[in-house]
């Protein structure tokens, strides 16, 4: 909570790559509209590759491996499982099945942590509870020698720590001065340094991202695995998490390498999905609709440019025939020449065919 308690306490500025990325992922916001009016085959197969990539890399990054001829049947099928390697990929994917379908809706707070563990554990006895001992996070090195990386919060204050943490989520969320993805990374900083669990906390800090996510209405997770972005970067995912959590404890550290790496993450996986959906063959008269509906949903007079920065597989000369034909049917009208031209929605209906 420490990383929330002081953006809540002060947070007068953010560093200039911060804020380059918050306005690519904005713009990527923007876009999924278009990304997602893509064939809904094409999608559905995509959505299948990340879940078993999310189920399988964020198992990994911890340690825990399935073979290649099981991983299908262990995340789809309902044969009985070999160990409790497979328990936990299956545990994992049911937990991803809940945050896609129920995330949007949910509270983000300790009871739905606290189910994201319990699914994702399985049978495990402690699933679902707060750790009863201490554990620092242990490095352990290929010789066999071993440091602590990071003294988590003891025992018995962590049930006061994750109450803090997210009673500071609420009230930033009420404030709503803080952009909502500096928040969730935020809060992913914290989940991380508290070490609630005995185990199991990497794989819930990835499933609460992906459900904060979700309701903060970026919707790249169920397309494009995170997780697997994440392993990919494994390196890097440790090396930030450790330089923000130092001083951590006493409200010294530095949050912002690893809500960097988080935010690069996120671009990669925009940048992805943007890759893999354009490749798929727009059905007959899909971009014209995708126009119209830009054009319709402006609010305040717009340009050619505003919606192209949406309408990035139309051309501007494609852009302009349906601004013409919009305005010869009186819904929209211009207010003046050239590229630089102000349009207004005037606020009718069109009738498309």
């Amino acid at each position: 909570m420490k990383t929330l308690q002081r953006f809540k306490r002060n947070l007068k500025e953010i560093p200039a790559t911060v804020g380059w990325y918050l306005s690519d992922l904005g713009e990527f916001k923007g876009k999924q509209e278009l990304f997602t009016r893509q064939s809904p085959q094409k999608l559905k197969v995509l959505r299948e590759h990340a879940m078993i990539e999310s189920a399988v890399s964020s198992n990994r990054i911890e340690g825990i491996e399935v073979g290649n001829k099981r991983i299908g049947t262990v995340i789809f099928g309902k044969k009985i499982l070999h160990d409790r390697d497979e328990e936990e990929l299956r545990g994992y994917r049911l937990a991803l099945d809940f945050v896609h379908s129920e995330g949007k809706q949910q509270r983000v707070a300790e009871k739905i942590v606290r189910s994201l563990h319990k699914l994702s554990r399985g049978d495990i006895w402690d699933a679902g509870q707060y750790k009863e001992k201490d554990g620092d996070i242990i490095e352990k090195y290929q010789d066999g020698r071993e440091r602590v990386r990071f003294k988590t919060v003891p025992a018995k204050k962590t049930p006061n720590a994750m109450s803090e943490m997210f009673d500071l989520w609420d009230s930033l969320a009420r404030e709503d001065k803080i952009h909502p993805l500096i928040r969730i990374a935020a809060l992913n900083l914290d989940f991380l340094c508290i070490h609630p669990f005995r185990d199991g906390n990497g794989r819930v800090s990835r499933l609460l991202l992906l459900m904060c996510l979700y309701q903060a209405g970026y919707e790249v997770g169920r397309y494009i695995s995170i997780e697997r972005l994440i392993e990919e970067n494994k390196d890097r995912y440790y090396e930030t998490l450790e330089q923000s959590s130092l001083g951590w404890h006493e409200g010294q550290h530095d949050p912002w390498p690893y809500i960097q790496f988080v935010f690069f993450i996120f671009k990669e996986a925009y940048k992805e999905f943007a890759e893999r959906a354009g490749r798929t063959k727009e059905p007959k008269g899909a971009k014209t609709e995708l126009i119209q509906t830009v054009v319709l949903s402006q609010k305040q007079k717009f340009t050619l440019a505003d919606i192209e920065k949406t309408c990035l597989t139309a051309s501007r000369d494609m852009i302009r025939k349906v601004l013409r034909d919009m305005k010869k049917r009186k819904v929209i009208d211009c207010m003046g020449k050239g590229p630089g031209a102000l349009w207004i929605n005037k606020g009718k209906t069109l009738q498309r065919g």
